[in-house]
């Protein structure tokens, strides 16, 4: 199988990047009181792409899983993938997928998604709305409202226990803190496929779901995958420690409806920057891909 026209453009392009470096090498994430992206003000990436050539050459779906080793090269073991389609729960890529990851602030995922099966959206924390919070806490990764609304619910336990009730393994996951902060939160991307997945079948499917940063467009994703087929069609939470990334969250892709995804890498030896790039193009080569005929 040959990888042709826009597909073999597009990945000689993803080598031209800018990166503009602002006094902060380490995510916001890292503080507890920090609120934004960690690519904020003159912290950048854009990926620059062609405009793309009619569908027909797009990716093959069975390219799915060399491209995606390719991407990860020699540090396979450190990173953990499950991509799925929503509905029909059909695994379009898996590697390490039930293998301990830490998370970073992607555990504000198991964090809002229970504060939600507990409390009504409506209900007031400190004069705003849990909605709010939620809003907040996702989209801007404050670690302050996360810590917050863990405590709120009950704890680690509570959250662990309303989670459960929605179908979600409790023992693939180990949560410490509400915000992502602690290294001694542990998760496989499938406990995130599992969170994502029972998220979008209830009744506040729509806080949680909104409350999502946006690729190219909004919160911690701003600045990511711009004028790329994954802008505006990316939610996703992300997550930043020192030697740890991840993104995981929904894609609207063309073919294959909405589909869930988690990406985990834990590995101090590659650069952040390096780390967010690979995710990046891993998110891209599965916005680009087709299934075959």
């Amino acid at each position: 199988m040959k990888r042709i026209g826009f597909y073999s453009q597009y990945l000689a392009t993803l080598a031209t990047i800018s990166l503009a470096w602002g006094t902060s090498s380490v995510a916001d994430e890292t503080n507890p009181i920090t609120t934004t992206d960690y690519f904020q003000g003159q912290q950048s990436i854009e990926i620059h792409v062609p405009q793309p050539e009619p569908r027909t050459s797009w990716t093959c779906a069975t390219l799915i899983e060399p491209a995606i080793t390719s991407i990860m090269g020699s540090y396979q073991a450190n990173w953990g993938i499950l991509v799925e389609k929503l509905e029909e729960g059909t695994t379009l890529y898996s590697h390490n997928a039930d293998k301990f990851f830490i998370p970073a602030s992607n555990i504000k995922l198991f964090t809002t998604a229970a504060a939600l099966q507990k409390l009504n959206p409506q209900s007031k924390i400190q004069s705003k709305s849990l909605q709010d919070w939620i809003k907040v806490t996702n989209v801007r990764s404050n670690n302050y409202y996360a810590d917050t609304l863990l405590s709120h619910i009950g704890g680690a336990a509570a959250a662990k226990s309303a989670l459960a009730q929605m179908g979600v393994n409790p023992n693939s996951f180990r949560q410490a803190d509400g915000s992502g902060l602690s290294r001694r939160n542990v998760a496989t991307p499938r406990s995130l496929i599992m969170t994502l997945r029972a998220m979008y079948y209830t009744p506040d499917k729509d806080v949680f779901y909104s409350s999502l940063p946006i690729a190219g467009i909004s919160g911690t994703l701003k600045n990511r995958m711009k004028g790329t087929p994954a802008q505006g069609k990316v939610y996703a939470k992300t997550g930043t420690l020192r030697g740890v990334r991840a993104l995981s969250g929904y894609m609207n892709h063309p073919d294959f409806g909405k589909v869930v995804f988690s990406i985990l890498v834990n590995n101090p030896q590659v650069s952040g920057y390096s780390l967010v790039h690979a995710i990046d193009r891993i998110v891209l080569q599965l916005s680009i891909t087709q299934p075959c005929e």
